[in-house]
């Protein structure tokens, strides 16, 4: 990391965490205007949601030494903020849980973060306030891959929402010329389809898909009328932090599934032999290769594809 990449990178970095701890007061002596320092939260708010635990199991949760762990949890309960129980399977270990005035604590403490998060982002326009979690989404991504949607899955797919599109295009234009070397005029096409979706769009005929992750954008696809029989797969992509989680495969299905309940008899796309990937997620959901054919697109010599599923 010693090279001029790698310095503005680790720069970046300490930026965020400095801007991020002063906006949050996390300098501060105690964190919200509270007594707590912000371990001593940490270490609430894990008693508050798991409402019985153990000190391992929050020191695991927590990355703390356990003897740090435990001074700070004699001090709760010295202050009668917690309850030990003597677990009746392992006499060694003392089941943890916030007395009433310890979930009281936890209950100002939680709803005084809830307002400074909204102070913060109140004054943000509807677009700010989605970048912001979209960022925020990624970064999680990114940092904790084993993190999961609210149901408890790794990812969740929900309909378009307006804006949309305009990431989308944003996103395939960047990762094509970042891992491909695709010049604009991929990311042209890709604004040209995508408009025309818009603008023409049958809800009972065509749809499209976006995976989520953390509340941030990881994927999405597109299932576009061709005539009363066909149907078009356009524009499958996958962000490369969430790539293995079998986003791309459950997005061709929901295309699949869409296409056989509206009716049609075949559904067909069109990529390219060096997107590999995607030719396996297509292979493995029953598509064929129908046609190949040499062509220069994008600032490069590609050899397309197309792939067709009888329904």
């Amino acid at each position: 990391m010693g090279n001029r990449t790698g310095n503005d990178a680790i720069e970046t970095v300490r930026r965020f965490n400095r801007l991020y701890t002063r906006q949050l007061g996390l300098l501060d002596q105690g964190l919200l205007g509270s007594e707590f320092t912000l371990t001593e939260s940490r270490i609430l708010y894990e008693l508050a949601k798991r409402g019985d635990s153990t000190a391992s199991e929050i020191a695991r949760e927590l990355g703390i030494d356990l003897g740090y762990l435990s001074r700070l949890l004699g001090k709760f309960e010295r202050r009668g903020e917690i309850k030990r129980t003597r677990s009746s399977i392992d006499a060694r270990q003392s089941h943890l849980q916030l007395t009433k005035k310890g979930r009281s604590a936890f209950d100002r403490l939680d709803q005084a973060a809830r307002d400074q998060v909204a102070t913060m982002i109140d004054p943000l326009t509807a677009q700010q306030r989605r970048d912001l979690l979209c960022a925020m989404g990624s970064l999680v991504g990114v940092l904790d891959p084993d993190s999961r949607a609210p149901d408890g899955e790794p990812y969740s797919i929900r309909p378009l929402r307006i804006g949309d599109i305009g990431w989308i295009t944003h996103r395939q234009g960047i990762l094509y010329a970042q891992e491909y070397g695709w010049d604009g005029s991929y990311e042209a096409l890709v604004a040209e389809i995508l408009a025309g979706f818009v603008k023409t769009n049958d809800p009972q005929t065509e749809n499209g898909w976006i995976a989520e992750r953390g509340n941030a954008i990881v994927g999405s696809v597109f299932l576009v009328r061709s005539s009363a029989t066909l149907a078009k797969l356009r524009l499958l992509y996958v962000e490369p932090a969430a790539r293995g989680l079998g986003i791309g495969a459950r997005l061709v299905q929901e295309c699949v599934a869409f296409a056989r309940a509206k009716g049609y008899r075949k559904l067909t796309l069109w990529t390219n032999d060096i997107l590999v990937s995607a030719r396996r997620i297509y292979e493995a959901a029953g598509f064929q290769l129908t046609k190949q054919e040499a062509h220069h697109s994008f600032g490069k010599d590609l050899l397309g594809q197309t792939w067709e599923l009888a329904l």
